[in-house]
């Protein structure tokens, strides 16, 4: 197991102390999730992303997606097959699964499609205009600053 010291974040910023519990949280769910099913994940264009899942087998009734306070989740349960099969080899996997993105702030799911076996999740990144940056204009000389304690011009 790999632990990450985080002492010289801590000295040079603030706010920043979930980081350390996140990157735990994620590791210990890359390490219980077995790697089924497989995944991509895509940087399309600027604040645009994709996650794409390999379900082979599954249809859109059987497939959830759920995003809740920064988490994708994403489940598949399978009916269960009642016919006897005699398999000379089983290479397709028909387990049930579910997996868990940790989704930055602001990213939002735009929609999902199923197409081909591959499971196609759309994100964006909408950062509000309150937090996009501003352009502040320089007043010219003849401004004058204000006290705000007296409520009078300094001069």
């Amino acid at each position: 197991m790999r632990n990450l010291d985080f002492a010289p974040l801590y000295r040079t910023t603030v706010g920043f102390d979930h980081l350390s519990s996140l990157l735990d949280a994620v590791n210990r769910s890359d390490n219980n999730a077995g790697g089924y099913p497989p995944y991509n994940i895509e940087l399309l264009e600027k604040d645009c992303y994709q996650i794409t899942m390999a379900v082979a087998g599954f249809t859109e009734d059987e497939l959830e997606i759920q995003a809740e306070q920064q988490t994708l989740t994403v489940k598949g349960q399978r009916e269960t097959d009642t016919d006897e099969h005699n398999y000379l080899h089983q290479g397709i996997a028909a387990r049930n699964f579910e997996r868990r993105f940790q989704l930055a702030e602001h990213i939002k799911v735009t929609g999902a499609k199923l197409e081909h076996g591959l499971l196609h999740v759309d994100l964006v990144r909408e950062i509000p205009e309150a937090m996009k940056p501003k352009r502040i204009p320089i007043g010219s000389t003849n401004s004058k600053l204000i006290d705000a304690i007296k409520g009078r011009n300094a001069a």
